[in-house]
Formats: C-alpha cells, sequence, structure tokens
C-alpha cells in the first residue's frame, strides 16, 4: 500500500471532512460544543433572519452584493419543504423593505426534492414569482452528482417563464464542460465553483490540480458566451488567470463578478472592489450548519489553524 505523502495532505483532509459531513450522530455532538460553534459562526450569520439581514446591511455598506442561503438541505417532510419556501419568501420581502444589494441562493433538497419532484418544482415556481415581482434573482445552489441532472432539467425548464433563474456549476465534475456549453447555449447565468461534495472518482476528479484546470477552462468559456457569470473561489491563482484573461478578451469587468463566501478572505473582498471588480459575498444563516461547517473546512483546511488555536487558548485558561 502506498504511504501518504505530505504532498497528499490536503487530498486526504478533505475526503475526511467530506466524510464526516455526511455523520448524523457526529453532528448532534458538534452542534452543542462551544468551539465549534464558535469556529461555524465565523462562516455563518447567524440562526434567524434578523442576523443575516444584519451581516448584509454590513456586506452592502462594504461595497459588496450578497446572496443570501438558508441553510438546509435532504428535507423528509412536506411541512419542512413549505416552511423553508416562507422563509425565502420572508427573506425576499425584508430585502425589498430594507433595499439590499441582495439575492437568494436556495437548494432543492429542501425543498422537498427527495420527496417529489412535483412539489420542488411548485414551490420553487412560488420562489420565483415572489422574485419576479420583486425584480431580484434565485439561484440554484447544486448538490452532490445525484441531483446534477434533475437541478439542470429542472432549472432550464422553468428558466424559460422565470429567467431570473440561475444554477451553480461544479468544475470537478467530468461532465462539467458539457452542461457549461449547454447552459451558455439557453442563457442561464452560472457561478461556477469547484465542489464540495463526496463524490466517488468514477465522476470526478479526485486531485485539487485537475479540477484547478477545468475550473480555469470552464471559466473561460463561462466569459466568453455565457450571461454574467459568478466566478466562485478564494483562489489567488484563479482569479488571476481570471482577471488576465477578461483582460486579454477586453471583457469588461461589469460583465462578470467574483464571489466570496462570508468569513472567508476579507482582504481579498477588499482588493477586489478597489480594483474595480464586482464582488458578491454568499451569507449563509440557520441552525443547520455542520454539514456546510465540514463543507467549508474540505475546501480550505487552513481552517482547522482556528481550531488548534482556540483549543490551546482554551487549555491555558482553564
Amino acid at each position: 500500500m502506498r504511504r501518504c505523502r505530505w504532498s497528499d495532505l490536503p487530498d486526504v483532509l478533505r475526503a475526511s471532512f467530506l466524510y464526516l459531513s455526511h455523520r448524523r450522530g457526529l453532528q448532534r455532538f458538534v452542534t452543542r460544543r462551544r468551539l465549534t460553534a464558535s469556529l461555524a459562526y465565523r462562516f455563518v450569520a447567524g440562526d434567524r433572519l434578523d442576523d443575516a439581514v444584519r451581516v448584509v446591511t454590513e456586506v452592502n455598506r462594504r461595497g459588496w452584493s450578497a446572496s443570501l442561503d438558508h441553510l438546509g438541505e435532504n428535507v423528509t417532510e412536506e411541512k419542512a419543504a413549505r416552511a423553508a419556501t416562507d422563509d425565502y419568501l420572508a427573506a425576499f420581502e425584508r430585502i425589498g423593505a430594507e433595499r439590499l444589494n441582495a439575492n437568494v441562493s436556495v437548494k432543492l433538497t429542501q425543498l422537498g426534492l427527495d420527496i417529489a419532484p412535483e412539489l420542488c418544482q411548485e414551490l420553487l415556481t412560488r420562489i420565483l414569482q415572489r422574485a419576479q415581482q420583486l425584480e431580484n434573482f434565485v439561484r440554484i445552489d447544486m448538490e452532490s452528482s445525484a441531483y446534477t441532472q434533475r437541478t439542470l432539467d429542472l432549472v432550464l425548464g422553468l428558466h424559460e417563464r422565470y429567467p431570473n433563474c440561475g444554477v451553480v456549476l461544479q468544475s470537478y465534475l467530468y461532465r462539467t464542460p458539457d452542461d457549461v456549453a449547454r447552459v451558455n447555449a439557453a442563457k442561464v447565468r452560472v457561478r461556477l465553483v469547484k465542489g464540495a461534495y463526496d463524490e466517488p472518482p468514477t465522476v470526478a476528479f479526485p486531485k485539487k490540480a485537475d479540477v484547478d484546470g477545468k475550473f480555469e477552462e470552464e471559466m473561460q468559456q463561462l466569459l466568453l458566451n455565457g450571461v454574467h457569470p459568478a466566478i466562485a473561489t478564494h483562489d489567488d491563482r484563479l482569479i488571476e488567470a481570471t482577471k488576465r484573461f477578461a483582460r486579454e478578451r477586453e471583457i469588461s469587468p461589469d460583465r462578470f463578478e467574483f464571489q466570496m463566501l462570508y468569513g472567508i478572505r476579507r482582504d481579498l473582498h477588499d482588493r477586489l472592489l478597489r480594483e474595480g471588480y464586482r464582488v458578491r459575498i454568499y451569507v449563509p444563516y440557520g441552525t443547520e450548519w455542520y454539514p456546510y461547517l465540514m463543507r467549508r473546512l474540505a475546501e480550505r483546511p487552513a481552517n482547522l489553524l482556528f481550531i488548534v488555536r482556540s483549543l490551546i487558548r482554551e487549555r491555558r485558561a482553564a
């Protein structure tokens, strides 16, 4: 058996955190610990919509726009799916009432996709209708590869009536170049991400270098042929590649935006804004933060340093 090298450590850590994101027993333990809760709230605005509005107000004050995400996924009861829909409708009302520069991101399994596709479409349509009335936008988040085709089919079908909806594509999936071409042809707005779910090597590139290479290729196709694409990464090399490609092809900064996660690389948010680029901050909120936190640690294992430092401080204070 091949020994693990230091160069393999990021991939090993990523796989470990993605595995832990599915452990519901561990979730119950982690969400009750003060340390892990404090870590989560570095990346989550708070438990309630009021908390999210407060954060978005500050985000807007600093010159960034926002995308609100009420955390939750894979609901198994219709009542929970309808409650999530009401939460998103309430978010749009607050955005409009307080004149926030923000839109909303939704997960289809939170709207009942696992229960019945018809239920999910009904609830998503309600959200799109209200967003359209308020001249706002809905981004459909992409979940694991088990949902990719169903998500794209639903978004593309609804986009004809509701062009105020967009979708997320993940560069680590082998299929994504074809999906980029399909959504570009349909004029659907795309957020491009690397991908943060535990996928087998039969459907996704297992190595970061391969994922980064595909991300750059797909970014170029979106800038050339897409509709106001969102390039969602904190990777300095990929950000510089995006800026360089846009300059070389004379693509104006107002034709695309960078998207970043709340709580990560605020220095980068500021720098891009000063350079004249549009920056949107993804602002999650709610009590269902455990899977989200594990995926953030998988994306950026350096966040573990926060845990280690906090443990050391707690031990010294004891």
